[in-house]
């Protein structure tokens, strides 16, 4: 019996009805088999041919068609048309370049950068709804500001890279109602330039930007210092407290004591439960800090400008392999090499990807204006919102429920109205609304806000 029934029967209180035709719980069939068709070959060739252009700094040569991060960025480019013109010519591809200035730090003169786009743009005209998925494709060694050295940027982060264009080949075979982009953006090593160029184009232009997945660091299973191998687990990275919190938005948050269910935060736990459906024996560990300890990356300017975006990297990292010169010391190989990476790993964390992208862009967009009842004082807990203003109607809603000491969520209760009347205490409970479809995708959760 869960805990949150226990504290029911507890209050004396009995378990509400709701609507009885529920959406489908088994998965879908077609996310299934993009999960299965994401290749491992693929992914281990496109790391080789990555890591061929010898150096990928940001500011390294742009002429060269062999060297480079010109040369790689051409190449990734060539990989999207091939896969739109496989598509139907559905995936838009570009470049978008921008010029950053040298800044006193990791940029020395002037240069023009680019990331590396393909968007698959959504079937519903009325769905105004955007995803992004990135990787990064610039690499270093142990000094920041040798571009000439060979820098193979194997795992970080052309695993990342690797992860999104096998993402892009695969989704691009089907639709969806939302608008999905792939990107290897450049700058991360440097300070994050093209993430932030990025984020602050989506929120010039009012992209609609529903969440960003960044991967960085992906490909690799054995971790050194202590040495753990994990071929099972990926963490996700998420912000508590939104870096654009406004004062308003602070006051409630200590109003509800939500620091724990920020948009990035519930965007995880998301990610957590596509994996657990789509991608058997592998695990989301959730990991609750922006990211890893006093560090960052391309999520972080897209947190900055209030988007909902979080990191996916491995558990166990080797730094021996991570920002080195290639060498060898006291019988010890250092370098970013291919050769030290996990492709059945990378695999299996790219399918992780995907059932989270999948299933978000074949949900109906989130209901709105969620809140919880408070005119009346009642150990019940009433809630009400709106439907989505466009897009797919959905079959109903889900209204997810947890103690306040629970991490995840532990029930769901399917209703088809816009309101629901609970006999759980709000005392005792927080409380969610996603929008479901028939087939059971369902939207990113709303947190409730009191309203009278």
């Amino acid at each position: 019996m869960s805990r949150s029934l226990l504290l029911l029967l507890g209050l004396g209180l009995t378990a509400p009805v709701f609507a009885q035709t529920k959406p489908a719980t088994t998965p879908n069939p077609l996310i299934l088999q993009m999960v299965q068709q994401v290749s491992e070959k693929n992914l281990r060739d496109d790391v080789d041919k990555l890591v061929s252009f010898g150096t990928r700094h940001t500011l390294s040569d742009t002429k060269s068609k062999k060297r480079g991060i010109g040369a790689a960025r051409n190449w990734v480019e060539s990989e999207f048309r091939k896969y739109s013109k496989a598509s139907g010519g559905r995936l838009k591809v570009e470049q978008d370049t921008f010029t950053i200035k040298p800044d006193g730090r990791r940029i020395n003169a002037p240069v023009v950068m680019a990331n590396v786009m393909a968007t698959l743009p959504g079937t519903d005209p009325t769905d105004t709804r955007v995803f992004i998925v990135s990787g990064h494709i610039d690499s270093r060694v142990s000094d920041v500001m040798n571009a000439t050295a060979d820098a193979p940027g194997a795992n970080d982060d052309a695993s990342g890279t690797v992860a999104v264009m096998e993402l892009a080949r695969v989704m691009s075979q089907q639709q969806f109602p939302a608008t999905i982009i792939f990107v290897a953006v450049q700058g991360e090593e440097q300070g994050l330039y093209g993430s932030t160029h990025l984020a602050k184009r989506a929120k010039k232009e009012g992209w609609n930007l529903v969440a960003m997945l960044n991967n960085d660091i992906v490909g690799n299973s054995t971790g050194h210092d202590p040495t753990i191998k994990n071929t099972t687990q990926l963490r996700v990275l998420s912000e508590g407290i939104p870096a654009s919190e406004t004062p308003e938005q602070a006051r409630m948050r200590r109003t509800l004591s939500s620091e724990n269910d920020s948009p990035s935060r519930l965007l995880a736990r998301y990610a957590r439960e596509a994996t657990k459906q789509y991608v058997p024996g592998h695990e989301v560990v959730l990991v609750y800090r922006p990211d890893r300890f006093l560090r960052g990356g391309d999520h972080t300017p897209f947190n900055q400008q209030g988007f909902t975006a979080v990191r996916f990297t491995e558990v166990n990292e080797d730094f021996r392999h991570q920002h080195q010169d290639l060498r060898t010391e006291n019988g010890e190989e250092y370098g970013d090499l291919a050769k030290f990476m996990d492709f059945a790993y990378l695999r299996q964390n790219t399918g992780v990807n995907l059932a989270t992208l999948a299933s978000l862009a074949l949900a109906p967009a989130a209901p709105r204006n969620v809140g919880v009842l408070t005119a009346k004082l009642t150990n019940r807990t009433e809630l009400q919102w709106e439907a989505p203003a466009a897009g797919e109607k959905p079959a109903g809603y889900y209204i997810l429920m947890r103690p306040t000491n629970a991490s995840e969520w532990e029930q769901k209760f399917f209703v088809t109205d816009l309101k629901a009347d609970l006999p759980y205490n709000k005392d005792n409970f927080l409380f969610g609304v996603v929008s479901v479809d028939a087939e059971g995708h369902e939207s990113l959760p709303v947190m409730p806000v009191p309203v009278r």
